[in-house]
């Protein structure tokens, strides 16, 4: 059998022809990725290119609304960006929607709000606002609300202070990141998210005295599928506040303390609310706060139709909770109790679940449920609630209107 004679000629011509395809198409993946690079380049908007100055005096707001029209005008995904340093903001609001799909706002300095409390931002209600952007990522960086002045006015009981300003919402927008963000010293709230479907804030942290008054950590209203994870929390008053309207809400991994709890209300002050449901909270610890895991409601006959259903309270860990576990329908925050009409509360609680929860209570009641008369609480459960009081001794529970069962480790006992 005889064997083809290879054509050393053509053999390189081959070879040749494989290595120019090859050389080729690295040109071409070459020119694409600086193709890519210019134009992620060009989709970021620093705001210095526009005026900004990190000098923590030079106002910043006009700055920011041009970087964002730019950057909501690209037809690409686009950033706004903050460098280091110290930008005053008078006010600043992001609005949507975008053209080229989603927008990130990557904050690598500190954004400053003005020292004093007559400024447009809190006379407005809001310092940073971001309404109708869909796609919607916020990154890193520092807001100060230098909320002081407006504390000392408040706490002085002469009256004429303006409420304050929170210093972010986001207010209906879906497919929302929150990731990073230190939150300190705001004059009122520190976070609302409101009107919204699909929020996660990851590793917030969120900073004001124990003394301050009405600076919520983190609000959520009128919301679907929230996440809040992995935050620190420390504040004047709930760590995070869940308010009419909100659905599938899960909190996972959050420490609070100084503040007044994580609480679910209030509900039933106004004569048309939405209901709560579908919300987990597991992993949190609380230090030093005034309650722990709570849910307070009105005592008055609002008819508002509103409702708390579906609630998960598992794996808590308590140091010191004034009220660890209390449901409160009797819910009257003004001093004195002055105003309120103390009737029955409207808002129906049910199919709400404690388990492995811990710690220690600074009162001996260390589980109160105070529930409607006219709707008693139906369907709680506690299971492994291992609370003491006062270095170890025996705390206790007391139940009014209130429906469940009960299993495993009780400490204390179940008034159930």
């Amino acid at each position: 059998m005889s064997v083809a004679s290879s054509d050393p000629v053509s053999d390189n011509l081959v070879v040749f022809s494989r290595m120019a395809r090859c050389s080729v198409s690295r040109v071409v993946l070459l020119l694409l990725c600086c193709m890519h690079l210019s134009a992620a380049g060009a989709a970021v908007y620093n705001i210095e290119s526009y005026g900004a100055r990190p000098d923590g005096r030079t106002d910043a707001s006009r700055a920011l609304a041009s970087a964002w029209s730019a950057a909501c005008r690209s037809p690409e995904p686009a950033t706004v960006y903050v460098p280091d340093g110290e930008f005053f903001v008078n006010h600043a609001a992001f609005a949507g929607p975008c053209s080229g799909g989603r927008m990130t706002v990557q904050i690598d300095g500190t954004l400053v709000a003005p020292s004093g409390y007559t400024g447009s931002a809190s006379s407005g209600g809001e310092w940073i606002v971001f309404d109708h952007v869909d796609g919607l990522t916020v990154s890193g960086g520092t807001l100060d609300g230098r909320g002081e002045s407006l504390w000392t006015c408040k706490a002085a009981g002469h009256g004429g202070c303006p409420d304050g300003a929170t210093s972010m919402k986001v207010l209906n927008s879906r497919d929302v990141v929150i990731s990073g963000v230190e939150s300190v010293n705001s004059e009122l709230y520190h976070v609302v998210i409101d009107g919204c479907e699909g929020v996660a804030v990851q590793d917030a942290r969120i900073v004001a005295p124990g003394s301050s008054p009405n600076t919520d950590g983190i609000h959520v209203q009128s919301s679907s599928a929230v996440t809040i994870t992995g935050a620190s929390i420390q504040t004047g008053d709930d760590c995070i506040s869940v308010g009419p309207g909100t659905s599938n809400l899960r909190v996972e991994h959050v420490s609070c303390g100084p503040g007044h709890g994580i609480s679910i209300g209030s509900l039933g002050k106004e004569s048309e609310e939405g209901g709560v449901e579908n919300v987990t909270v597991s992993g949190a610890a609380f230090v030093g706060t005034e309650n722990g895991l709570r849910i307070k409601t009105w005592g008055r006959a609002s008819r508002s139709g509103a409702y708390v259903r579906g609630v998960v309270f598992e794996h808590a860990l308590m140091r010191d909770v004034s009220n660890p576990i209390i449901i409160d329908q009797s819910y009257c925050p003004n001093d004195g109790g002055q105003g309120c009409p103390h009737q029955s509360s409207d808002v129906q609680i049910s199919g709400v679940t404690y388990i492995d929860i811990q710690g220690s209570s600074a009162s001996q009641v260390a589980v109160k449920f105070d529930c409607s008369a006219s709707k008693p609480c139906s369907g709680l459960g506690l299971q492994d609630i291992k609370l003491t009081f006062d270095g170890g001794k025996p705390a206790e529970a007391t139940c009014q209107h209130a429906d469940g069962t009960a299993s495993g480790v009780l400490m204390p006992p179940s008034c159930l």
